[in-house]
């Protein structure tokens, strides 16, 4: 892995509450996937959902 990228959990700013865009995109994806996304996601947790859904999402995988 290279240096330059680092984890959602070591970002300066993942504990903050999550993105619009963040948000807009996870509500895409998870209404794909059949499932319930909580509203309070940090922007760390965020991004390692979206990591996630995109890993399991059909449109994405095909």
């Amino acid at each position: 892995m290279s240096n330059t990228i680092k984890e959602p959990e070591d970002w300066s700013t993942g504990d903050e509450p999550m993105t619009g865009a963040q948000a807009s995109y996870l509500e895409t994806l998870a209404a794909e996937a059949g499932e319930e996304l909580p509203t309070d996601l940090t922007k760390a947790e965020a991004s390692k959902k979206i990591d996630d859904l995109q890993d399991r999402s059909p449109r994405l995988t095909d």
